[in-house]
């Protein structure tokens, strides 16, 4: 039993127990309160005006995205003046910038492909956008904002310390998968999104915590006041999101808010192994160079993010050594049930290895992931899915441990460069599938 905990703990982490509970005593805190759990109080800021839809700019970054980006900035129409959308075409060879004028968008068409965060830079200084809007949302050309995006974002910038907030990612469902692996790769997208954001954004996002680690690239806001103290084309990284959100905390900019009922946008993930292992891949050593790029300091979000690296680099290991592990366990226990080791050495590897417990250890975890999963995106087949799951757990720790070791090494992030995974072709999906994670959340009157 004591080894069954234990083993349960480091695939759980102690990360998710904290966050998890700090997140739980948000929501019971919220309800005392009579008011939505994903709504920032109003007027918490006496005489303080919340932003408006008209002070947010939408930046979009964009490469050969002509079969995604109309559906982006259709999904965008009655939320926000096209005047108010900013398009940068990066070295694309597609309609991207065609389609985006067609739409209204101001467009910047860059003739050498610099990558998204060059790209970035390159448009908010030729519009000078941080000096016109309070706001700048970063958008990416295969996200499509849900219809309460701004209504239930912009609320949590009720709190002038707030200097970001992080969108809620949701995965795209709306179009079934041609295949089945296809359709068990968004499925476990959704749940990791599910997870993560609930299990640990939340608590992290509580006030007197403020040690959320990444402020997603692919919907989310600034203030625009702080952006220029920001970084966002350091040289040397994959991904720019989390190198944003570290220099949040280590100039100490202000706080970062979030909430999993706010903000929500959903996004095309990959269906295709090839494209899903590129793609954590890249995240993944994103997030070891931005670590490598940062020291650390004696404050709370770099003991918060120390302590996960610790627990994330423990638990990979462990994924990846409880194959052979059940393997040798249920070998010698086949050799113990069958008699034929005399020197009872098999006896002494299935005690300390019993294959219950490896299995149940890994199972029982996992799949109340996968029930959480389920419930939050009112999906009941993710419960049949789930038995799958724990092989693509085994298949992100391998690409964790994998992304560690490449940015230990030299020359593993060509700048100036970037190309975006296969799309899938698809209508604009319909406003009442754009769930705002199965719950819709209205704003008090006084905070319009």
């Amino acid at each position: 039993m004591f080894s069954l905990v234990v083993l349960v703990i480091l695939l759980i982490g102690v990360n998710t127990i904290v966050w998890s509970s700090v997140g739980l005593a948000r929501v019971v805190a919220s309800r005392r309160a009579h008011r939505p759990s994903g709504v920032a109080a109003p007027g918490s800021a006496p005489g303080y005006r919340i932003p408006q839809v008209s002070d947010v700019a939408v930046v979009i970054a964009a490469h050969n995205e002509e079969m995604v980006i109309g559906n982006t900035l259709r999904s965008l129409e009655h939320l926000v003046k096209p005047s108010n959308i900013f398009v940068v075409s990066d070295g694309s060879k597609d309609k991207t910038a065609a389609i985006a004028r067609r739409h209204g968008a101001q467009v910047l068409e860059l003739l050498a492909n610099r990558g998204k965060a060059g790209a970035i830079v390159e448009i908010l200084s030729a519009y000078r956008i941080a000096d016109s809007f309070e706001v700048v949302m970063l958008l990416d050309a295969d996200t499509q904002l849900t219809p309460g995006y701004f209504e239930t974002g912009l609320p949590l910038f009720s709190d002038p310390g707030v200097v970001a907030v992080a969108g809620r990612a949701s995965t795209l469902t709306a179009t079934r998968s041609q295949t089945r692996l296809g359709r068990l790769l968004v499925a476990y997208r959704d749940r990791v999104y599910i997870a993560m954001q609930y299990l640990f954004k939340y608590g992290q996002a509580a006030r007197r915590a403020n040690v959320v680690s990444i402020v997603p690239g692919f919907a989310s806001m600034y203030r625009s006041r702080v952006l220029d103290q920001i970084d966002i084309a350091a040289p040397g990284l994959k991904i720019e999101d989390y190198n944003m959100t570290f220099e949040i905390h280590a100039k100490k900019l202000g706080a970062i808010a979030f909430n999993p009922q706010a903000a929500i946008a959903v996004t095309q993930d990959p269906d295709k192994l090839g494209q899903y292992i590129s793609q954590v891949e890249r995240w993944n050593l994103g997030f070891w160079q931005t670590v490598g790029r940062h020291r650390f300091r004696f404050e709370k979000f770099w003991l918060s993010l120390s302590l996960f690296i610790v627990e994330l680099t423990l638990s990979s290991v462990v994924l990846i050594l409880l194959v052979p592990a059940l393997l040798i366990s249920l070998t010698a226990a086949a050799i113990t049930a069958l008699g034929v080791d005399p020197s009872g050495s098999s006896r002494v590897v299935t005690d300390l290895l019993p294959p219950v417990v490896i299995i149940l250890g890994i199972l029982i975890p996992d799949f109340l992931l996968t029930v959480l999963a389920a419930i939050v995106a009112r999906k009941p087949q993710y419960l049949l899915l789930g038995l799958y799951f724990p092989l693509l757990r085994i298949l992100d720790a391998t690409l964790c441990l994998r992304a560690l070791f490449a940015a230990l090494g030299s020359d593993t992030a060509p700048q100036g460069k970037w190309k975006s995974p296969e799309r899938r072709s698809i209508e604009t999906v319909p406003a009442s599938t754009l769930r705002p994670g199965a719950v819709e959340v209205k704003l008090p009157a006084s905070a319009n």
